[in-house]
C-alpha cells in the first residue's frame, strides 16, 4: 500500500490536471465522490450523470456510487467494494477502486500481437527491450529494479533523450532517476516511483511498476504505427504462406492421382477373351477386387483434391489474391476429364466380362430386359408431347413465368436422365439383332417408334424453352421500365409537391426589397418550369411505353407498379396544380409590390414628421434621465430585443453542435466529407417535412433513388438495422451509419505498400535489417527471399522493393 499510493496518486493527478485539478490524499480525495467522477470523465471521454453537490453523507454515497455505476457499465466486476468504504476514506478499498480502474482505462485496452492488457503490456515491454542485451524484462517487478528497462524503453523511441551507452547495471539508483526525470521533463509523464524505495524493496511493488510503465506505453502510442503496420504485413505474408503450401499439396495430389489414372487405364481397356469359363471368372475376380479395393481410396483422393482446391480458392478470395491457377494438365477439370475416362474404361471392361460370361444364356432373357425397359420409357413418356405443346405462358405473369421455366429446367434434368434408357434401349434391340432373335421385327419397330418420339420430344423441348425465355425476357422489360418510371417519378413529385408547398407559402414582407427578392425568386422559378415539363414528359413516356408492349406482344400484367404508388394521373393532376398556382402567385406578388410602394410612401410621410418632432423628444428624454423613477411599462420593447437575442444564440449554438457531432460521425465512420456532403444533401431532399427525420416511405423512395432494387424483405432488413427500437422514423445519424456500412472498404494492395512505408521511414525502399527488426524471423526472410533489388535513383546498397512486392500479393505480378 506504501508503494501503491504515490503512485495512484501521481496517477490521478496526470489526468486530473487536464480538468485544472488535483488531488493530495487519495484516501480522502475522492470521498464526496465528485473529483472521482471526473476523474473518470477525463480518461473516458464521456459524461456521467449529474453529480450530488450537497455535503450530507447521502450526496457523497450517491456521487461514489454513480462512479462505480459508470466503471461496472464498462465490464468490470467490482468484488468487495462499496461506496460507503469509499466516502467512509478506507484507504485499502480506494486504492483497490483506483486499481480496478487502471486495468480496466489505461492497460485492458492495451493489445500486442493477439495478446491484450497485462499479458499485452509485458509483450510491449520485450518487444521494444529485445535489442538491449542487459534487458530481461519477465515480469512487473524485480525486471526493473536495475532501472536499465525504464532507460531502454525511452532510448528505444527517444534515443536523443538518454546515452544509454553509459548506464551502467550496477548503478540501479543513477538509472532510476535518469529514466524518471527524462520522462517528466521530455514525456510528460510525472515521477509514480521513489528509486530508493525500488532498490530497497526485494520485490518492488508490481501495481506501481505496471501503472506507470502502462504511461510509456500510451507515451509511445504513435510508435505503435510501426507496429500495427508489421502485425498488418505479418497477417499478409502468414495467409501467403499458407496459401503456398496448399499449392504444394495439391500439385502433388494431383500428380500421384493421375498417375495411377494412367496405369489403371490400359488395363481396363485389355479386351483379350479367355478360352475357358474359369479364366473369364477369375478376370471378374480380379475386377471386383479392382472396384472393392483398389479404386475406393482413389475416388477419395479425388473428392480431397476437389475439397482442397476449393477451399484453397476461397481462401484466395477472402484474402483479396488472384485465383490458383494449378500446372497444365493438373486443373480439376483435367483429372475429372481422367477420371470420366477411367470409368469409361471400367464401364466398358465390366461390360465386356458379363457379356462374356452370359454368352451362352438363353436370349429370351435379354428380350425380356428389352420389354420392361420399353414399357418404363413408354409409360413415362405419356402426356408429355401436351404438356409441352400447352401456350400457358401466354397469360402468366413474371414470377408465374419464372416458376413455368423452373418447372420446365427440372422436365430437361428429368429428360436428359432418361437419355441412357434411351440409349439401352437401343442398344438391347441392336444386340437382339446381332443375335438372330427370332422376333426381332417386332423389337425394331418397338424401338423405332420410342427413337422418333424420343426426337420429337426434345424438338418440343426446346421450342417451349424459348418460348418461355422470350415471354420472360418481354415481362423482364416491363419490370424494368416499371423501376426506371419509380426511380424519376419519385423525386419529380416530390419537387411537384415542394413546389405547390412553396407556391402557397404565406410570405410576410416589410420592404420593397424583400418583394422584389421574392418575385425575382418566383421569376426564376418559372423559368425551370419548360425543363420540368420535358421531364414529366419523359416519365410520362416510359408509361408509354410500357403500354406499347403490353399492346404489341399482348403481354398480361397483373396489378399496378410495385415500385411506387405515383401514377401518371396523380402527376398530371399535380403538374396542372403548379401550372394553375403560378399565376395565382404572380398576382400575389404584384399586389404585395403594390402594398409596399404604398407603404413606403407613408414611411417617408412618417420620416418627415419625425424630423420636427425628434428634436423634442430627444430634450424631454434628457430631461426624464435626470429623474430616479422605476422604468415605464413602455420599455418592455427592450425585454423582446433580449429575448429574441438570446434565442439566436441558442440556436446558433445547436447548429455549432450539430456540426461538430456530422465531423465526429465523418471521421469515425471513415468517410469523406463529398460522401457526407452528399448523404445530407439526399436526405434533405426527401426529408419534405423538414423535421430532420424520414418515415420509411421516404427513405425507401430515397434508396430507390440511389439506385437501389428493393423488395419487401430487403427493405424490411434495412429498417431494422436505421431502426431498430421500430419507431417508424429514421434520424440523419442512423443514416449516415447505414450509408458509411455500405461504402466501407477492406485491406488493398496500397494499404500493405503504406504499411511497409511506415515500416521503412517514409523511404521508397526498405532495408534487410529493418524487415529483421519490424518482422518475426520467418516472415522477415520470407520477405527478403522474395522482393526485388530496388533500383529507384535514391536507393543504396541492399535496398529492396517493397513496393512492387505488395502489388504482388494481390495478383497483379508473380512472387
Amino acid at each position: 500500500v506504501k508503494l501503491n499510493k504515490p503512485t495512484f496518486t501521481a496517477w490521478c493527478n496526470s489526468h486530473l490536471r487536464k480538468a485544472g485539478t488535483q488531488i493530495e490524499n487519495i484516501e480522502e480525495d475522492f470521498r464526496d465522490g465528485l473529483k472521482l467522477m471526473l476523474l473518470l470523465e477525463v480518461i473516458s471521454g464521456e459524461r456521467l450523470a449529474k453529480p450530488e453537490r450537497g455535503k450530507m453523507r447521502v450526496h457523497k454515497i450517491s456521487n461514489v456510487n454513480k462512479a462505480l455505476d459508470f466503471i461496472a457499465s464498462k465490464g468490470v466486476k467490482l468484488v468487495s467494494i462499496g461506496a460507503e468504504e469509499i466516502v467512509d476514506g478506507n484507504a485499502k478499498m480506494t486504492l483497490g477502486m483506483i486499481w480496478t480502474i487502471i486495468l480496466r482505462f489505461a492497460i485492458q485496452d492495451i493489445s500486442v500481437e493477439e495478446t491484450s492488457a497485462k499479458e499485452g503490456l509485458l509483450l510491449w515491454c520485450q518487444r521494444k527491450t529485445a535489442p538491449y542485451k542487459n534487458v530481461n524484462i519477465q515480469n512487473f517487478h524485480i525486471s526493473w529494479k536495475d532501472g536499465l528497462g525504464f532507460c531502454a524503453l525511452i532510448h528505444r523511441h527517444r534515443p536523443e533523450l538518454i546515452d544509454y551507452g553509459k548506464l551502467r547495471k550496477d548503478d540501479p539508483m543513477t538509472n532510476l532517476n535518469t529514466a524518471f526525470d527524462v520522462a517528466e521533463k521530455y514525456l510528460d509523464i510525472p515521477k509514480m516511483l521513489d528509486a530508493e524505495d525500488i532498490v530497497g524493496t526485494a520485490r518492488p511493488d508490481e501495481k506501481a511498476i505496471m501503472t506507470y510503465v502502462s504511461s510509456f506505453y500510451h507515451a509511445f502510442s504513435g510508435a505503435q504505427k510501426a507496429e500495427t503496420a508489421a502485425n498488418r504485413i505479418c497477417k499478409v505474408l502468414a495467409v501467403n504462406q499458407e496459401n503456398e503450401q496448399l499449392m504444394e499439396d495439391y500439385e502433388k495430389l494431383a500428380s500421384d492421382l493421375l498417375e495411377w489414372i494412367r496405369r489403371t487405364i490400359p488395363w481396363l481397356e485389355n479386351r483379350m477373351p479367355e478360352n475357358t469359363m474359369q479364366a473369364m471368372q477369375q478376370k471378374l475376380e480380379d475386377f471386383r477386387d479392382y472396384r472393392r479395393l483398389h479404386k475406393p481410396p482413389k475416388v477419395q483422393e479425388k473428392c480431397q483434391l476437389e475439397i482442397n482446391f476449393n477451399t484453397l480458392q476461397t481462401k484466395l478470395r477472402l484474402s483479396n489474391r488472384p485465383a490458383f491457377m494449378p500446372s497444365e494438365g493438373k486443373m480439376v477439370s483435367d483429372i475429372n476429364n481422367a477420371w470420366g475416362n477411367l470409368e469409361g474404361a471400367e464401364k466398358g471392361y465390366e461390360e465386356w466380362l458379363l457379356n462374356e460370361i452370359r454368352r451362352l444364356e438363353r436370349l429370351d432373357h435379354l428380350a425380356e430386359k428389352f420389354r420392361q425397359k420399353a414399357a418404363i420409357h413408354e409409360a413415362w413418356t405419356e402426356g408429355k408431347e401436351d404438356m409441352l405443346q400447352k401456350r400457358d405462358y401466354e397469360t402468366a405473369s413474371l414470377s408465374e413465368i419464372k416458376a413455368l421455366l423452373k418447372k420446365h429446367e427440372a422436365f430437361e434434368s428429368d429428360l436428359a436422365a432418361h437419355q441412357d434408357r434411351v440409349e439401352q434401349i437401343a442398344a438391347i434391340a441392336q444386340e437382339l439383332n446381332e443375335l438372330d432373335y427370332y422376333d426381332s421385327p417386332s423389337v425394331n419397330a418397338r424401338c423405332q417408334r420410342i427413337c422418333d418420339q424420343w426426337d420429337a420430344l426434345g424438338a418440343l423441348t426446346q421450342k417451349r424453352s424459348e418460348a418461355l425465355q422470350r415471354t420472360e425476357k418481354l415481362l423482364e422489360t416491363i419490370d424494368q421500365l416499371y423501376l426506371e418510371f419509380a426511380k424519376r417519378a419519385a423525386p419529380f413529385n416530390n419537387w411537384m409537391e415542394g413546389a405547390m408547398e412553396d407556391l402557397q407559402d404565406t410570405f410576410i414582407v416589410h420592404t420593397i426589397e424583400e418583394i422584389q427578392g421574392l418575385s425575382a425568386a418566383h421569376e426564376q422559378f418559372k423559368a425551370t418550369l419548360p425543363e420540368a415539363d420535358k421531364e414529366r414528359l419523359a416519365i410520362l413516356g416510359i408509361h408509354n411505353e410500357i403500354a406499347k408492349i403490353v399492346q404489341t406482344y399482348h403481354v398480361n400484367i397483373a396489378g399496378t407498379n410495385p415500385y411506387t404508388t405515383i401514377n401518371p394521373q396523380e402527376i398530371n393532376a399535380k403538374w396542372d396544380k403548379v401550372r394553375q398556382l403560378v399565376p395565382q402567385r404572380d398576382q400575389a406578388l404584384i399586389e404585395e409590390h403594390a402594398r409596399q410602394q404604398n407603404n413606403e410612401r407613408l414611411r417617408r410621410q412618417f420620416a418627415n414628421q419625425a424630423n420636427v418632432i425628434g428634436p423634442w423628444i430627444q430634450t424631454k428624454m434628457e430631461v426624464s434621465s435626470t429623474l430616479t423613477l422605476p422604468l415605464p411599462s413602455s420599455f418592455s420593447p427592450l425585454q423582446h430585443i433580449r429575448v429574441g437575442w438570446e434565442q439566436l444564440l441558442t440556436t446558433i449554438a445547436r447548429t455549432i453542435n450539430e456540426i461538430e457531432n456530422q465531423i465526429l460521425t465523418r471521421d469515425a465512420k471513415g468517410i469523406s466529407q463529398e460522401q457526407l456532403n452528399e448523404f445530407r444533401a439526399s436526405f434533405n431532399h426527401f426529408d419534405r417535412k423538414r423535421t430532420g427525420i424520414m418515415d420509411p416511405e421516404d427513405f425507401k423512395t430515397c434508396l430507390i433513388s440511389m439506385g437501389y432494387n428493393l423488395g419487401e424483405n430487403e427493405f424490411s432488413r434495412i429498417m431494422s438495422i436505421v431502426d431498430p427500437n421500430r419507431m417508424g422514423l429514421v434520424t440523419f445519424q442512423a443514416f449516415i451509419d447505414f450509408m458509411s456500412r455500405e461504402t466501407a472498404d477492406t485491406d488493398t494492395a496500397d494499404q500493405v505498400m503504406a504499411s511497409f512505408k511506415v515500416l521503412a521511414g517514409d523511404k521508397n525502399y526498405i532495408l534487410a535489417d529493418e524487415l529483421r527488426r519490424e518482422l518475426p524471423p520467418d516472415q522477415a526472410e520470407y520477405c527478403i527471399a522474395r522482393m526485388a533489388p530496388y533500383t529507384g535513383p535514391d536507393g543504396v546498397p541492399g535496398a529492396l522493393d517493397y513496393m512492387s512486392f505488395s502489388t504482388a500479393l494481390y495478383g497483379e505480378s508473380d512472387l
